[in-house]
């Protein structure tokens, strides 16, 4: 490792900065989920029986499941629909590909909220694509809001623009040559795309999919505004814990189960994907 304090400058600053905002929060939430809460008191009794109500309770087990398939959904959808929007750019986009790639953050700059208060008067019983149903003499699509296909759509809906910055990203240095190279060999546009564009950008995909998967699986407002009643995830009832409920050290369990699962959902991408074949170079040479 080198000695020049201008290297232990740049790797300690980030270094302390995930030290003090990410490690110490997350082993005090470890912490805190071994003990109990009551009458909103903390009481330092350790104990595994918050992993046992998260694990045996059936309405903890049902949020969790939803919210994995869910999330699953979601970033599935987000990638299948981002490909063909971020390779449009890439091939057709021109000089104007820098312009439109930063067309991907407008919705940044609004606020989540109100991105979403603006998809609830969209797709509400009273909303714009009712009124347009009904003023056509149709009826209204009752079934589209407080459900979760409503929570599918305003989760695509928000993190969409991720997931195509990423894989516009990973485009961007992908040499387009191979794929003349694979039709000159006799590929066609679609075995052209599943054995060379795909493979060569898939940790890109991988990427993409993740930054969806996660805050997906988190996920507290648009379920709130969008889910209605049958539509609570994991993540609402996580935050109603360190908030009407008080039952802190339950919700600490939640989230080191959360935790977990998204790290699970890493490993299980590392273990069976061959990413030295999709042109991934950061595990160095072998």
């Amino acid at each position: 490792m080198s000695r020049d304090p201008r290297a232990w400058i740049f790797l300690g600053v980030p270094s302390v900065f995930l030290v003090l905002l990410f490690v110490l929060p997350l082993v005090s939430m470890i912490v805190l989920s071994f003990w109990r809460t009551e009458n909103y008191h903390i009481i330092q009794d350790w104990n595994v029986d918050n992993y046992y109500v998260v694990a045996t309770a059936g309405a903890y087990v049902t949020f969790l499941i939803r919210s994995l398939v869910m999330a699953v959904i979601v970033s599935t959808l987000c990638v299948a629909i981002a490909w063909p929007v971020a390779y449009g750019v890439i091939v057709h986009g021109g000089r104007y590909k820098l312009l439109l790639s930063l067309g991907f953050a407008i919705p940044f700059l609004t606020g989540e909220v109100l991105r979403v208060i603006a998809l609830q008067g969209l797709l509400g019983p009273l909303g714009l694509l009712n009124g347009v149903l009904m003023a056509l003499g149709a009826a209204p699509l009752r079934f589209i809001m407080y459900t979760n296909i409503a929570s599918a759509i305003g989760l695509v809906y928000l993190y969409l623009p991720i997931v195509v910055t990423v894989i516009y990203l990973s485009l961007l240095n992908f040499d387009m040559r191979l794929i003349d190279a694979a039709r000159i060999f006799g590929a066609g546009p679609f075995r052209g795309f599943v054995e060379v564009t795909w493979p060569l950008n898939l940790f890109g995909s991988l990427i993409g999919f993740a930054l969806c998967f996660v805050p997906c699986l988190s996920a507290t407002l648009v379920p709130r505004f969008l889910g209605g009643p049958s539509g609570t995830l994991y993540g609402m009832a996580l935050a109603q814990q360190f908030g009407e409920s008080g039952t802190w050290a339950l919700g600490a369990a939640m989230g080191v189960v959360l935790f977990l699962l998204s790290i699970g959902g890493v490993l299980l991408v590392f273990r069976f994907v061959d990413l030295r074949r999709s042109g991934f170079t950061g595990f160095g040479r072998s």
